[in-house]
């Protein structure tokens, strides 16, 4: 090890135990049931309020190549690569009222990607687009999914403001049925889903929520008519009106400041504070787009992915906050990958952790005056714990004097009244409350999605799953023919989501074209394959497991509740460098091995053998 590293300005071991004792206040028995799901009496919670009149159709009965369930960058990716794989016969069904996905419905003042725009909206060199920053405004990010539609003409035989609730496999005709709340029984030949792993809202299930009788909102669907203004704040209605925020995560540091500076008071509920960076946003450089190559968003991409996922590349094109933690850990170690054992990266990965997350803290003390807040503010894990923010306002709000932060230390609120939220034994009455605790993570396939899919012999996806997700690459799944998934589970899990949602697109657009070349009917994973990627899954997540139970608990940890079947839902575990390699040289190998296919004629194959390459 390097001298830098034997003469640190630090205590490993002291912050191991600070950091344990700070987990250990939030461990909950209940886990993700502390949650409640939004239906029945919440659910005008997941109303759209963004659509002014319904669009009027009738019911649907025919007969599409492929169906896309989602309308987010998922589903917008999927069918950019199916159209460029020919793929005329396609339809996208989504619930909101344009595409978008979590960027339709999250319109909250102050709404941005924390991921550089040049690498995080995808296929921007497709549709001719330059982000106008670093960072991109919700806005601007909602106009590029239209964007994209557009030029991959996937608003032809869209289905907008439609929302599934049933999917069945109809044996005999070789074909997915697909049942809507618009009396639609659609048919398609192959099934995309592309539900998302952020598109369900949560609320926190504290005691008398039913009972206040204020004004009350999720940030998901942010309520302007309340608050006045818009996506760039100036909450005009908010003057006399006392506020309270249940929730201090990604959306909660973005909007906070656009409520101080508005409301007459503000009263900030934490449970766990988040880990706040230097943002410093800038305009894009006209020159430096005018310089760059054909190919330079992937190879931006490729670039940030490997240097987040623990590798070392000499240029780090992207410099932001999460490409920093690994220059610190070259810089601590005089690392190039060859020079120290790599049995010892995790042991260096925690000291430039701890190294970054001092910076981090003492960034609180920098900004905010008082010593108290300041100290609440502080968090105490693992850097990627929790979805690190960056954020330049959200800390000095904190010095407003209308702006009050009500630590829990750990607790969550106590309670909500007919007139306010509780909390360490004080009552604060409010006029509103505003639900900022995000969307479902660790809940069941099934309820996220609001809909389960019933394969071949009656087998629901929600029972195969019921001891754990099973799958072939994380996309193809034993029992459930020219079914396909796009999902973090057992596939890809990436900082810039938009790229693990490009791989797996790519994936499946060339499965269905070989499927249409080849004249097969019906494709899905042996059960041998699928077995064999599972326990692959279980191994090499093994990598990762001791970090997740020593994090404070939130959905990167189900809840701080690992356990085998949080492990084997999870990501695959040697990161997704090696599982874009993997599926890539699948591909490439031309057998699809690990799939069982039958022709049109009725003939049935086994594509390669029973384990995938």
């Amino acid at each position: 090890m390097s001298e830098s590293i034997e003469t640190l300005d630090f205590d490993p071991d002291a912050l191991r135990d600070r950091y344990r004792r700070e987990r250990d206040k939030r461990l909950r028995a209940d886990g993700n049931q502390q949650y409640l799901e939004i239906a029945g009496e919440f659910a005008h919670y997941i109303d759209d309020p963004y659509v002014d009149r319904p669009i009027a159709r009738a019911p649907l009965d025919d007969l599409t190549e492929v169906i896309v369930i989602g309308g987010g960058f998922g589903g917008l990716i999927a069918g950019a690569r199916l159209r460029q794989a020919g793929v005329e016969s396609l339809r996208i069904i989504e619930k909101g009222g344009d595409f978008g996905g979590t960027w339709y419905w999250n319109r909250y003042p102050g709404a941005a990607c924390d991921t550089e725009a040049y690498i995080y909206l995808p296929l921007c060199e497709e549709v001719g687009y330059m982000p106008k920053a670093k960072y991109a405004t919700a806005p601007e990010i909602l106009e590029h999914s239209r964007r994209i539609a557009r030029k991959f003409d996937l608003y032809r035989n869209a289905c907008l403001q439609t929302e599934v609730n049933g999917v069945d496999w109809d044996d005999r005709e070789s074909c997915w049925v697909v049942r809507t709340n618009r009396q639609d029984a659609m048919r398609a030949r192959f099934l995309i889903l592309c539900n998302g792993p952020l598109n369900r809202p949560k609320l926190p299930g504290i005691p008398g929520i039913t009972e206040y009788r204020g004004h009350t909102f999720h940030t998901s669907r942010w309520d302007y008519a309340y608050t006045g203004g818009g996506p760039d704040g100036n909450l005009d209605r908010l003057a006399d009106r006392r506020v309270a925020i249940i929730g201090t995560g990604a959306t909660a540091v973005q909007c906070v400041p656009h409520l101080g500076a508005a409301a007459k008071e503000l009263f900030v509920f934490q449970r766990t504070p988040s880990s706040v960076d230097v943002r410093d946003n800038r305009p894009t450089d006209p020159a430096w787009a005018a310089s760059l190559e054909p190919g330079w968003q992937r190879a931006r991409m490729e670039n940030f992915n490997t240097l987040t996922s623990g590798g070392v590349i000499e240029e780090d094109l992207v410099k932001d906050g999460w490409t920093e933690i690994i220059r610190n850990l070259i810089s601590m170690a005089n690392f190039r990958g060859k020079n120290i054992d790599r049995a010892q990266v995790p042991k260096l990965m925690e000291l430039a952790d701890f190294r970054k997350m001092n910076q981090i803290r003492a960034r609180v003390d920098s900004i905010v005056r008082d010593p108290r807040t300041a100290e609440a503010l502080k968090p105490w894990y693992r850097q990627f714990c929790k979805r690190p923010c960056f954020h330049d306002d959200y800390l000095p709000t904190f010095n407003r004097p209308n702006v009050h932060l009500i630590d829990t230390e750990g607790r969550g609120v106590t309670r909500i009244t007919a007139d306010g939220v509780v909390a360490n034994g004080i009552e604060y009455p409010v006029d509103c409350i505003i639900f900022a605790s995000g969307f479902e993570v660790g809940t069941d396939f099934s309820r996220r999605a609001g809909y389960d899919v019933v394969g071949r012999d009656g087998l629901t996806l929600s029972g195969k799953w019921a001891d754990g997700v099973r799958s072939l690459h994380g996309v193809f799944v034993h029992g459930f023919p020219n079914l396909m998934l796009m999902s973090n589970s057992q596939a890809a899990a990436t900082t810039n989501f938009p790229h693990a949602m490009d791989e797996a697109a790519r994936h499946m657009a060339y499965v269905v074209d070989r499927c249409r070349e080849e004249q097969i009917a019906t494709v899905e994973a042996t059960r041998e394959a699928e077995d064999a990627w599972v326990e692959e899954i279980i191994s090499v997540s093994r990598f990762n497991e001791d970090f997740l139970a020593s994090c404070t608990p939130g959905y990167y940890n189900n809840e701080g509740q690992p356990n085998r079947r949080s492990i084997q839902n999870g990501s695959y575990g040697k990161g997704p460098n090696p599982y874009f390699r993997r599926i890539r040289e699948w591909r490439e190998a031309g057998s699809m091995a690990g799939l069982e296919c039958r022709r049109v004629s009725g003939q049935a194959f086994s594509a390669g053998a029973g384990t995938p390459s």
